[in-house]
């Protein structure tokens, strides 16, 4: 699993005109799932995203996470995250796992990280095409590859 993670000082997501989530001050999670996630990748994901320090403290160093500040998220799929440019001009997105292997992990993720966060995460919708608005706060924005656990 690969995703984007940006601090947000809100951000929303638009289907066909409708606004089907919005949030204030949290993070915005665009996931990119390959064939070869699991439950695992996305429990270590969530177990990880839940506890990063990228939240300012009384003393404006980053050293809270979403859940010491008690922030909000929004998970948003993104296949895009797994394209290779390797080749011509045109991306190729070969690694990006099939619907029938996504959903299931997405769906997942979105509910451990309910979990480890107590709380309702806003997702996009799967597979449609969606218009996302967001202040980036900082900015932060940060990549994090579950195959790579830097």
């Amino acid at each position: 699993m690969r995703v984007i993670i940006q601090r947000v000082s809100k951000a929303s997501v638009t289907v066909e005109g409708e606004v089907i989530s919005s949030i204030a001050d949290g993070l915005l999670i665009l996931l990119g799932i390959e064939a070869e996630d699991t439950d695992v990748d996305s429990k270590w994901l969530s177990g990880k995203i839940s506890r990063l320090r990228i939240f300012a403290d009384e003393n404006g160093v980053m050293n809270r996470s979403i859940q010491d500040v008690d922030g909000e998220a929004i998970v948003v799929s993104q296949f895009t995250l797994f394209a290779s440019t390797k080749k011509g001009n045109r991306p190729s997105y070969i690694k990006a796992a099939s619907t029938e292997i996504a959903i299931p992990i997405y769906e997942g993720f979105v509910n451990q990280l309910e979990l480890d966060l107590g709380k309702k995460v806003g997702t996009g919708i799967f597979g449609t095409d969606m218009k996302v608005n967001l202040i980036n706060d900082g900015p932060v924005t940060l990549l994090i590859d579950t195959k790579n656990k830097e």
